[in-house]
């Protein structure tokens, strides 16, 4: 059985207009265990001004272990969510952040097929991202980094879709990257995938869903950016911290929400979850 730890997804300071290392500080000063940053390609100016907490894979990696380090926090993994379904796009961009994550001391990248292009199939899109995923596990193997695939666009809807995309490579770097908030938006039922996909969890995404999201827009999307702070939606944490506690290994709950309020009142829910089982 794992154990259970509270982490939060960079995405909670979206709109203060800051650093990585500010936003690093805020999620200790909160009392999260760990840090899910974002890293993109190339540089933009929002981020390179300090308004924007993504880091560009071009940086040193040393950037993103300095600032936990300093924080006293740790990194539950990577978001590196790139469109599987795009080569061109995502082969050496999940190369690279999986060499970023070996170097700043990630466990884990997470991403999802994406947006597919316009003018392929459904079985074109599936040898596409089969060759995506080969050349990512070949860099990642090596360096015991894990990738975890999240349920988030037009395949992984289901848990059907998110097996066979998790079937299309045999490697024992891939692995499930669950997110509660987008499998309830996409109408399945969040704790009967949790328990389904459990032997091959190796991240969550903490999302809770608002009763009026949830009223407006459940059955209709596979998936949303963030939710509300964690105990305000729809979500039944202590059943999720249960079955959690089941996992072969130890997983990292990472909060997704939109503000440094709804931060703060997510970890006091999810420890309350986490502490009754």
């Amino acid at each position: 059985m794992g154990n259970l730890h509270i982490g939060v997804n960079l995405e909670f300071v979206r709109h203060e207009d800051k650093t990585l290392e500010w936003g690093v500080e805020k999620a200790a000063a909160l009392g999260f265990e760990f840090v899910e940053p974002m890293v993109h390609w190339g540089r933009e100016l929002l981020s390179e001004a300090g308004y924007f907490h993504s880091v560009s894979m071009l940086d040193d990696p040393y950037r993103i272990k300095r600032a936990c380090e300093k924080a006293g926090v740790r990194l539950s993994g990577l978001s590196a969510h790139t469109p599987l379904c795009k080569p061109e796009i995502s082969v050496e961009y999940l190369k690279q952040a999986v060499r970023f994550a070996a170097e700043c001391g990630a466990p884990v990248v997470n991403t999802d097929e994406g947006p597919k292009a316009s003018w392929s199939s459904e079985e074109e899109d599936h040898v596409l991202m089969k060759y995506a995923l080969h050349e990512a596990a070949a860099v990642a193997e090596p360096r015991n980094i894990l990738i975890g695939l999240e349920p988030h666009q037009q395949y992984s809807r289901t848990p059907h879709g998110l097996d066979r995309i998790f079937s299309l490579v045999k490697s024992p770097v891939i692995g499930i990257n669950f997110d509660t908030g987008n499998s309830y938006l996409a109408g399945q039922d969040p704790l009967a995938w949790l328990e389904h996909v459990l032997d091959r969890l190796v991240h969550l995404h903490a999302k809770d869903i608002s009763i009026q999201q949830s009223d407006a827009e459940r059955g209709k999307v596979t998936g949303t950016a963030v939710g509300c702070a964690c105990g305000d939606g729809v979500i039944d944490w202590k059943a999720v911290a249960r079955i959690c506690r089941a996992c072969p290994r130890d997983i990292v709950f990472s909060v997704e929400c939109g503000t440094v309020e709804q931060a703060a009142r997510s970890i006091t829910c999810l420890k309350q979850a986490i502490a009754g089982v």
